[in-house]
């Protein structure tokens, strides 16, 4: 019923004012109390599973862009990140909203959600399955090709509302992001509520192998080797794809042009509301 309802709700666009953008293999947690971000979002999810993890007490709630690159340790760190602001609470229990993947040929978003519902099955504490459109329930059929029918939402922070959302502003850092997740990162948290800053690195890789090979492909052709769901992939994954691939053939080694002095890339909502950088020096 509640996936119905999801699936029901035509998707918001979220402008960047108070929005913190998760990518896919990030996370971010935060409180109602932050007054920079209210509204934690990521979309661009075929296969992938968007997951917020919620604690009714404190209000910490956490979003993350799951692909299955390792499953279980995603949930142990999301789990731990939003019981860290969640101790002093007496009362509330955690809730858990799963949104994404479809019927794709290869199976992948079954073998996810799988992996997620086992994970979340096996934390110690109890966590009650609140959303679950997934898979089958996230499938739409239009000439025997297969879509999702929802690719990205959002989550209020502060009223605890999930809705289908897509994102026109998927900063800051976008390619940089997109570039760590290319080639091969962990699952990273990119926001500390305590201060209220984003930190985007310092990421460290080598040179993308065959980087000038794949940019000199055709659109088909990168469509068909580097998504995991050629036919249902929004318009823009193509050009999406070739500019993180470029940006990885401008910055072969990232400890030199983008993180010479090892530390992140800090970034604080300006009085607009948008993400402004902030000198490293001055923190």
């Amino acid at each position: 019923e509640k996936a119905k309802l999801l699936r029901s709700q035509p998707a918001q666009i979220v402008e960047p004012k108070g929005l913190l953008y998760v990518q896919q293999r990030e996370f971010a947690v935060t409180t109602p109390k932050d007054d920079s971000v209210s509204i934690l979002g990521s979309d661009d999810a075929t296969t992938c599973h968007i997951v917020v993890l919620r604690h009714t007490g404190s209000g910490a709630t956490c979003l993350t862009h799951c692909d299955g690159s390792d499953t279980e340790a995603e949930v142990s760190l999301i789990m731990s990140s939003v019981k860290s602001f969640s101790h002093s609470t007496g009362c509330g229990r955690l809730e858990v909203h799963l949104v994404g993947g479809f019927n794709d040929d290869r199976q992948l978003s079954q073998k996810l959600t799988n992996q997620l519902l086992r994970a979340f099955d096996l934390q110690p504490e109890d966590v009650h399955l609140v959303t679950f459109c997934v898979t089958e329930l996230n499938d739409r059929e239009e000439q025997d090709i297969h879509f999702p029918i929802i690719y990205g939402i959002a989550v209020n922070v502060k009223t605890a509302a999930i809705f289908p959302a897509t994102f026109p502003e998927k900063g800051p850092d976008e390619d940089l992001r997109s570039a760590h997740v290319l080639t091969g990162a962990p699952l990273t948290n990119i926001y500390d509520a305590n201060t209220e800053q984003l930190r985007i690195g310092p990421y460290f890789w080598g040179p993308f192998p065959h980087v000038d090979f794949w940019l000199e492909q055709d659109d088909a052709q990168i469509l068909q080797n580097l998504s995991t769901s050629p036919l249902a992939e929004p318009p823009h994954f193509v050009s999406h794809i070739r500019s993180t691939l470029t940006f990885l053939k401008e910055h072969p080694f990232p400890s030199r042009s983008l993180f010479p002095d090892r530390k992140p890339r800090i970034y604080k909502k300006n009085k607009e509301g948008l993400w402004e950088q902030v000198c490293s020096d001055k923190i």
